[in-house]
């Protein structure tokens, strides 16, 4: 045990945090595919738990792989990675797999894995963002120099995640907009990227009532967003099953495995997943997953603070805000403050390449908790020894 402690470097708090939404996800996740076991696979659920759990176990060993890179590579790999999931998003818009009128995925050939280019979109703008804000710190409140060169990428890649996932686009442009705020962009030109922003939602909606199959999602929007606001049993079917299982939850849950809504809510491994957490572990559980991931932003606050670097400082809080928010997001859906989104909880749904690239984005912030760490020792070292 103390030899694998010694291998781990940075932030163990994260590990901790890490560790147990994984080992919450086999359970949550064996316990909610009975009824897609029972449909596909003649109700093998074994199937779907060794798949499942061969996609964390890979996922951990990325987390372990990057924080081992020191993050200032990043930097340069960002600029890669911008310029290769442009591309990818619109050969998704024009080829990709087509779900519920939503072309968000790329299917990878050789393994037949599907692949949704807006994860690897996210984790690039966020990162490309981070290097041009610490780049052009000393002429931040520039509109050409500064604001520019960030703003630009931001509306590109979230006007091409638009189309197909709104709710993606809508974080990540939210995420974007708080990252530029921490990184000191001038505020009336962040006031005046949120209008910008509105401005294109409305046009978008306005697109979509005129020519209808130019945004063919564009009715589900409106349609999710009505019935968010109407709140009857008819036209929220997954909304209401949802807080069926966390009203019969109770204050300790039914117990590991023992959910009932898993057979009525549709996607209770993924979107839903929260609500089967809460049936089965009770508000005590779904409580606790909240604090993990308020210690995972708590402790990479802390990273920022304690970085030396900006760039360090903007990739650890632009990453893990994202992850947050979005697993605020999911949390929210569940229990009906929001309307249906469609995103995962990090860590916990069931998934392929969105488990890879949530333990790369984690992998980054410990990279980053691994430099500060190593800096504090020289510091340490240097002040006994003066």
């Amino acid at each position: 045990m103390n030899t694998i402690y010694n291998h781990i470097k940075g932030d163990k708090a994260i590990w901790f945090v890490v560790l147990l939404l994984a080992i919450l996800s086999l359970l949550v996740v064996y316990s909610s595919i009975v009824t897609l076991a029972y449909r596909h696979h003649e109700g093998n659920t074994l199937y779907y738990l060794f798949r499942h759990s061969m996609f964390v176990i890979v996922g951990i060993g990325i987390i372990y792989a990057i924080h081992r890179v020191k993050y200032t590579y990043f930097s340069r790999i960002s600029q890669l990675a911008l310029y290769i999931s442009i591309p990818l998003l619109i050969l998704t818009l024009i080829i990709g797999a087509n779900i519920n009128e939503a072309s968000r995925w790329l299917v990878i050939p050789v393994i037949n894995q599907t692949f949704q280019t807006s994860d690897l979109a996210k984790l690039a703008l966020i990162m490309y963002i981070a290097r041009m804000l610490s780049l052009r710190q000393d002429e931040i409140k520039d509109f050409k120099r500064a604001f520019l060169p960030v703003v630009i990428p931001v509306l590109i890649v979230c006007a091409l995640i638009l189309p197909a996932n709104f709710s993606t686009a809508a974080a990540l442009f939210a995420s974007c907009i708080v990252l530029m705020f921490i990184g000191r962009i001038s505020l009336k030109h962040i006031i005046s990227l949120i209008g910008i922003g509105i401005a294109g939602i409305a046009l978008v909606l306005g697109l979509a009532t005129i020519f209808p199959n130019m945004f063919p999602r564009a009715e589900t929007w409106v349609n999710r967003i009505e019935n968010f606001q109407r709140n009857d049993s008819k036209s929220n079917y997954q909304v209401e099953q949802s807080k069926i299982a966390i009203a019969t939850g109770g204050i300790a849950g039914k117990g590991p495995g023992k959910s009932t809504q898993r057979n009525f809510l549709p996607h209770p491994y993924s979107d839903f997943i929260y609500a089967i957490v809460i049936e089965e572990y009770g508000l005590i559980g779904g409580f606790g997953v909240v604090l993990l991931y308020l210690i995972l932003l708590y402790r990479s606050i802390r990273i920022v603070i304690k970085s030396p670097k900006t760039f360090g400082a903007l990739l650890a809080i632009g990453i893990s805000f994202s992850l947050v928010f979005q697993a605020m997001i999911n949390m929210a859906v569940a229990v009906n403050l929001l309307p249906v989104t469609g995103q995962p909880l990090p860590m916990v749904s069931m998934g392929g390449t969105s488990i890879w690239f949530t333990c790369l984005a984690i992998g980054i912030i410990l990279s980053v908790s691994v430099e500060v760490e190593n800096g504090i020792k020289i510091k340490g070292n240097q002040y006994a020894t003066a």
